[in-house]
């Protein structure tokens, strides 16, 4: 597909997460939406139907998942955004798109769970996102930690799903989407569009399998994928050090969180105390070579996150079993963790 370029190409605009997101959507070349609203990533569907683009409210988040995966297949370079309980039920169809090789790509804006729980924030669709459905979680989760990254983040989101055909996410949450602040368009002019739309050519026929007779059959299918996605992995899994060079103390937080434990580790830093930050910019895949390196300079780990454990269940699984460290946690699900916290928290610590 020809690159399209942004008409706000040059522009520093003050406006929200969502519309942020929107104006990625558009900038990646993204032609249909099909959505559901859901507090609190509502204003992505309707940021996008204002910009009078092409659209479909399905009947539910069901409906648009599997919408999703049949306009991908058709020709469309399609995408939806959800939050919360549509997230769960979006799974189904995005489980499909695992199986199938599609570029599914799904705007989640995290709430509160379980259930319905609050509408407002949470880091509590980690593990949804990275591993939900039926399947081996074979796709490529970003979890973005300021509105510049929003953007950013978001176009990658897109051309990863389409360079490397697995499904992938942007997982934000309420916050972020609602936050107003100031983005400069014009540091992202270099920005490209993968040339790799549409599936297929026209006029060419290909069978899309999404069901298996044999078990040994399915087998052979995973570790096929299992090979690519390890490839994935080398060539797209990225992470954030900051201050870690001298760091005894390691802070491992993602999103909001992490802005929050950036902003800590300088007040701990004037302190004279020696705090680093590791934060994943991809959930999924993680990068492993840069965790396991980092975590084997410090004494200990502190992992902060509004949820009761979902990234630390990531990060233990990815740790070298060999590291000897003692690993504490700050947790608070669905709950946003201020900079004192933090500060109060590590000085305990130490």
């Amino acid at each position: 597909m020809e690159n399209q370029k942004s008409k706000i190409k040059n522009q520093k605009l003050f406006i929200t997460g969502a519309q942020v997101a929107v104006q990625a959507c558009i900038d990646a070349g993204a032609q249909m939406m099909y959505g559901y609203p859901i507090t609190p990533g509502t204003e992505v569907f309707t940021g996008w139907i204002e910009a009078q683009k092409n659209y479909l409210q399905t009947e539910d988040e069901i409906a648009a998942g599997f919408a999703v995966c049949g306009a991908v297949i058709a020709g469309q370079k399609a995408f939806t955004a959800t939050a919360g309980p549509g997230h769960t039920l979006m799974q189904d169809g995005f489980s499909m798109a695992e199986g199938m090789r599609l570029p599914f790509v799904e705007i989640i804006a995290q709430r509160g769970g379980p259930s319905s729980g609050t509408v407002i924030y949470s880091q509590q669709e980690v593990i949804l996102a990275c591993l939900g459905g039926n399947g081996e979680g074979m796709r490529i989760v970003y979890s973005p930690a300021n509105l510049d990254e929003v953007y950013e983040l978001t176009r990658h989101t897109f051309n990863n799903a389409w360079k490397y055909r697995f499904p992938s996410i942007l997982l934000t949450d309420g916050y972020m989407l609602k936050t107003r602040g100031i983005v400069d368009f014009s540091k992202f002019a270099n920005l490209k569009n993968v040339d790799s739309y549409p599936l297929i050519k026209e006029g060419e026929a290909k069978h899309w399998r999404n069901i298996y007779t044999f078990e040994e059959e399915l087998y052979d299918e995973l570790q096929n994928q299992k090979k690519d996605f390890e490839q994935v992995r080398n060539e797209i899994a990225v992470a954030e050090e900051f201050e870690t060079a001298d760091a005894e103390v390691l802070l491992i937080a993602h999103g909001l969180v992490a802005s929050a434990c950036k902003q800590a580790v300088g007040e701990l830093k004037l302190q004279g105390k020696k705090i680093g930050l590791w934060r994943p910019i991809t959930l999924r895949p993680m990068d492993v070579k840069s965790l396991n390196k980092t975590v084997a300079k410090v004494k200990q780990v502190l992992i902060v996150e509004s949820s009761l454990g979902q990234l630390a269940r990531l990060i233990k699984d990815e740790l070298d079993p060999e590291l000897k460290v003692k690993i504490t946690y700050l947790q608070k699900p669905a709950m946003g963790i201020e900079v004192e916290e933090i500060v109060d928290r590590i000085n305990n610590i130490l």
